[in-house]
């Protein structure tokens, strides 16, 4: 079965992002721990919690993911920026614990001229502070598409992130279909060199999760503008044939594209439809 699902709003609660999951046939989803600009969390309702997790045992639901905000920049320029990023993960990674064994993704952030180099020891000194052996949440990387002074634009950017981090069995990617084709690697026209070099690099065993993202901006762009499935420069014939290569299916992939519900439900159909397995 095609485990794919789609962004939901947390305003609701947990139990209503699983409803809404249900409704449009869905077998998983991503949501913000918070607002995506940052800020104060909802606090936490157990009963809303288990809600949730009811949903997902009764529908099978085999994981789920949480998603940073998009304002966490672990390698700011800015000491204030970095303690923000790193006060929000450890709050983010705690409140996971009640969604165990579930999936938290996030942006490596922009090194604003200090250098690739600064920027990865950054990170590499949060991760280090905040990750603890007992939690039961793996922490994603997300591929970027390399604009500005993006990190992460780079499987070997990400490598050196992972080989620095102490607890890297706590630590995976989550590739953004977008976000690597605007960062010059060709999904489209070689899907099969791109997963091998990712495999070299970084292993397709730490390959925990997909964004399924079309792309406004054509190839190599470095420009991140997400795109309904079929009607960007990546195009419905390769998406599909990302969900169904035999060294990806068994993932879980989130639609990330500008829809309302209705639009997700009806690209989740569309490749259910396309999935050969």
């Amino acid at each position: 079965m095609l485990n794919i699902g789609c962004h939901l709003s947390a305003a609701k609660g947990y139990e209503a992002m699983g409803k809404a999951a249900v409704k449009i046939e869905a077998s998983t989803f991503q949501f913000f721990s918070r607002n995506p600009r940052g800020g104060k969390a909802k606090k936490i309702d157990p009963k809303d919690v288990e809600g949730l997790l009811k949903i997902m045992k009764e529908n099978k639901f085999p994981i789920i993911m949480a998603h940073a905000p998009y304002t966490l920049n672990a390698c700011s320029a800015s000491e204030k920026t970095r303690k923000f990023a790193f006060e929000i993960m450890k709050d983010d990674l705690n409140r996971m614990e009640y969604l165990p064994h579930n999936l938290y993704n996030f942006h490596p952030g922009s090194h604003v001229k200090q250098g690739v180099d600064i920027g990865i020891k950054y990170i590499v000194d949060m991760l280090n502070s905040i990750l603890k052996p007992e939690q039961t949440t793996t922490v994603l990387l997300e591929t970027m598409a390399g604009k500005g002074t993006e990190i992460g634009r780079s499987f070997e950017e990400l490598k050196r992130i992972m080989d620095g981090v102490a607890l890297s069995d706590k630590m995976g990617v989550c590739l953004d279909t977008c976000h690597v084709y605007d960062a010059g690697y060709d999904i489209v026209n070689d899907l099969d060199g791109v997963l091998n070099k990712f495999d070299r690099i970084i292993g397709l065993d730490r390959l925990k999760a997909i964004h399924l993202n079309d792309s406004k901006n054509p190839f190599s762009s470095h420009r991140d503008r997400h795109e309904k499935i079929g009607r960007g420069f990546i195009g419905k014939e390769a998406i599909v044939r990302v969900v169904n290569h035999p060294k990806l299916c068994h993932l879980p992939f989130f639609l990330e594209t500008p829809n309302e519900l209705s639009g997700y439900a009806g690209e989740i159909k569309m490749l259910r439809e396309s999935y050969m397995w």
